[in-house]
């Protein structure tokens, strides 16, 4: 069964009361990949009469708000699987025409900076009901951030939407302590201390105090040294330290995460009965994310790789926690009974699909570890690299009675893999190509992105077409690149481009770096600084910049040839024209 998402659907389930109404910009998709389903789902569990308003209409009167009442408990908001902003515009802040997480794939039915249109309209008709926001939008922006769509710092979004809590990262944990502390009794207003929420409140003694807003506006050196103290606490294995940010009169309050989640806790969240499907008001029409993820399957959480430009780790943590073998191939099971499965699962993964079952080989050293990776600039030699775990379950998914094949979607860490894990990727779980992300082929701009040097590439290359001759396949390897990231030049462009035909590689998957919050490459972007080392990084900043840039992975272009070679005299680099042009 669904949950509720109109008065009818309550009524026919014999409710006469709401504990939890959800908000969410997402289409309602009863789905563990959905962020709003497995919060939905948790409360569930917990014993809570929940309902779920999935882009409610912000334009109108207002009805979509008003409809179900008041929630015994309090209001969740999230702006959805993605930052609204992020869903809404391309990194040159044109509007994007689509939305994969809306019916039929179309644009606007979720407003700009969502949590805080949702909340502040919820306020207004609510003033007395408690709102808690989560999800990637609200907690990127817990504390001070730059703001690439208003090109300037934002203050925190608990100051910007009214919310009284803020969950962040994932938030089945703490919203579970919540609800059972509301049902032993507690007044949702003195609840404070839950580990892995913020709020809102008068200037205390904390920890841990943060520049305030204000001086993070007079400085970025400022805003980067803050910046520095965020992700180091974010990436302990059990953090301890209250973070607090003054704004004004009040201060954001933070208090420390969980540690990572067990096995079994994932498991659980996991095992929830979820129908798999969108819910039945969206009949006949076509929701794109559902496609790409309805027959795919998370394996585990986390990413210890601490990618510059990725919000993976500050979200999800840089600890891996893994399903266990047993909940995995249920759901294998699940999906293979499904009346309208083809035979084909999209995606055996997670952050990086091979990050499964690997941890630190001395675990009490890792707690005591504030790197932010633990593959840059090195691979740890803690690190247990280990793929058979791994390589096995593979092969019990592969037995499943009614499969025909489960391609591994996500991306693959290449190095970290080991050649018997891409040899076993290679014959039974790609689908024709396999997609990496080197990124970059300047070492230079992989040290900021926190990637490794484009040398590991290069033998990953090799390896691969070894691989395809031995076994006789015929795969190809599809590697992403990014353009305009801070430190990137055109010279850098340029010599990607030579570098990359040399290779024979027409790139297609590329994308033009987007700052997004509270990301290492988000504040060297804003700043001009690295906050590690203070030393100045230059970044392109204008539309024309980033559009030269881009121009470079398309060099085999007609339309593209005489623009790129003019560069290339521009920046002195004609050596480059006939190695790019012959």
């Amino acid at each position: 069964m669904f949950l509720p998402t109109t008065n009818k659907e309550v009524t026919a389930l014999g409710w006469d009361y709401l504990d939890v109404i959800i908000f969410t910009g997402d289409a309602y998709i009863d789905h563990p990949a959905f962020g709003a389903a497995v919060i939905a789902r948790v409360l569930e569990a917990e014993g809570l009469h929940v309902a779920v308003v999935p882009q409610p209409n912000w334009r109108d009167d207002l009805r979509d708000f008003r409809k179900l009442g008041t929630p015994r408990m309090f209001f969740a908001v999230t702006a959805g699987a993605m930052d609204s902003m992020v869903n809404h515009y391309t990194a040159a802040k044109r509007l994007r025409s689509d939305d994969a997480y809306s019916i039929d794939g179309k644009s606007g039915f979720r407003p700009d900076r969502a949590t805080d249109v949702y909340c502040g309209i919820l306020k207004s008709i609510y003033p007395d009901t408690p709102i808690v926001i989560g999800g990637i939008e609200a907690s990127q922006r817990r504390f001070t951030h730059y703001d690439y769509w208003d090109d300037k710092l934002r203050e925190s979004i608990l100051a910007t939407s009214g919310a009284d809590l803020l969950i962040c990262g994932m938030g089945e944990k703490p919203l579970q302590t919540l609800v059972r502390r509301l049902k032993k009794g507690d007044e949702f207003s003195s609840i404070k201390d839950i580990p892995q929420t913020a709020y809102l409140g008068d200037i205390k003694q904390v920890d841990i105090e943060l520049n305030s807003h204000e001086k993070c506006l007079e400085s970025k050196r400022t805003e980067a040294k803050n910046f520095v103290i965020f992700e180091t606490e974010s990436n302990k294995y059990a953090p301890t330290a209250v973070l607090g940010q003054r704004i004004g009169k009040k201060m954001v309050i933070c208090n420390p995460a969980y540690p990572p989640l067990t096995t079994e806790e994932l498991d659980y969240i996991y095992d929830l009965p979820y129908t798999r499907q969108p819910h039945p008001r969206y009949k006949g029409k076509r929701i794109p994310a559902f496609d790409m993820i309805k027959y795919s399957i998370t394996m585990h959480r986390g990413c210890f790789g601490g990618c510059s430009f990725c919000t993976i780790s500050a979200h999800q943590g840089k600890f891996i926690v893994s399903r266990s073998e047993k909940s995995i191939l249920k759901e294998v099971n699940q999906i293979v009974a499904d009346k309208d499965f083809k035979g084909y699962i999209s995606d055996l993964g997670g952050p990086s699909a091979n990050m499964y079952g690997l941890n630190g080989k001395n675990i009490e050293a890792c707690k005591k570890c504030q790197k932010p990776s633990c593959l840059h600039p090195t691979i740890c030699k803690n690190m247990n690299t280990d793929h058979s775990r791994l390589i096995s379950l593979y092969k019990k998914v592969r037995e499943t009675d009614g499969l025909k094949k489960a391609v591994i979607g996500s991306g693959i860490r290449y190095d970290l893999a080991s050649k018997e894990y891409i040899e076993e990727v290679m014959r039974f779980h790609v689908s024709g190509r396999l997609k990496v992300a080197p990124e970059h082929t300047s070492n230079a701009v992989l040290n900021l992105m926190r990637k490794p040097d484009f040398e590991n590439f290069i033998k990953f290359d090799t390896l691969f077409n070894e691989i395809n001759r031995k076994f006789e396949l015929r795969e190809q390897l599809i590697p992403y690149f990014i353009s305009s990231h801070p430190g990137c030049t055109n010279a850098d462009m340029a010599e990607m481009a030579a570098i990359t035909k040399n290779m024979n590689f027409h790139l297609e998957q590329v994308q033009d770096f987007t700052p997004t919050p509270m990301t290492l490459s988000t504040e060297m972007y804003y700043t001009g600084l690295n906050p590690y080392t203070m030393e100045p990084v230059k970044c392109v900043r204008t539309v024309e910049q980033k559009r030269g840039q881009r121009s470079f992975f398309f060099w085999y272009k007609p339309e593209e040839k005489r623009n790129i070679i003019n560069k290339l005299k521009e920046i002195g680099r004609t050596d480059l024209i006939n190695k790019i042009y012959n």
